[in-house]
């Protein structure tokens, strides 16, 4: 009897490390262009010490500076290069002084909760359906290509989210308790069919008992000191 052995490629998934986007002096830092915290490359480095012995045929990031810099923390050293992606770039909200107050802690709180319909505004700005008709196309194309076998992606929140939800249903269905902590590595093998291996491995907090909120009351929290300077943001 033959032995049945399915063509599977392997994609290391990760989300970059945390982000200060409220910094001491208290002035927001647009998402386009924050950059790791002392903690953010900590757990880069973590990440570097549990994938070292992974060999990588291709890298890739959205190319935003919080992604680059922990994948380029990741391979350091290494001879591959860091391609940019831009259409994995993260969900883009509206101006949070758009949103009307009493809304606020709503949008924030309850943004990936349940299944989120794909016509739900991520902050008031582009919608779930818009983030697949950009992640979903990107997957195809690095799927339609034979040329690795193992590859890395280091993304945002988000768009983990939608690659893993993808992964499991096959459909534009956002699941959105998928949380993803900062520096975390999911295992997805990419064939025939999508199987989802590990998610959200946080290498500094494996068991992830450092907390318990989510990646967005974690924002939600860290924002209340400064929200009489929303009319900036």
């Amino acid at each position: 009897m033959r032995s049945y052995a399915p063509m599977r490629r392997r994609l290391y998934l990760m989300r970059h490390g945390a982000v200060s986007y409220f910094p001491d002096e208290g002035r927001p830092v647009h998402p386009d262009e924050v950059g790791l915290n002392a903690e953010g490359r900590a757990q880069a480095e973590a990440a570097r010490a549990l994938l070292e012995p992974i060999r990588f045929d291709r890298v890739l990031t959205s190319g935003m500076p919080r992604a680059a810099e922990t994948a380029e923390i990741v391979v350091r050293g290494r001879e591959c290069g860091v391609e940019r992606w831009p259409e994995l770039r993260e969900l883009k909200g509206d101006r949070l002084a758009s949103i009307p107050p009493e809304e606020l802690e709503q949008e924030f709180v309850h943004a990936f909760r349940g299944v989120v319909p794909n016509d739900k505004r991520f902050l008031g700005g582009e919608t779930i359906g818009e983030l697949f008709d950009r992640v979903v196309p990107a997957l195809e194309r690095l799927v339609d290509d034979p040329g690795w076998d193992t590859a890395l992606a280091v993304l945002h929140g988000g768009v983990n989210r939608a690659v893993l939800s993808y992964a499991l249903t096959g459909e534009r269905m956002f699941l959105g308790h998928f949380e993803q902590a900062p520096g975390c590595v999911n295992v997805i093998d990419v064939g025939d069919e999508w199987i989802v291996r590990a998610v959200n491995v946080a290498p500094l907090d494996l068991l992830h008992a450092s907390t318990r909120l989510t990646t967005m009351e974690g924002y939600w929290a860290e924002l209340q000191p400064y929200l009489h300077l929303l009319g900036n943001a």
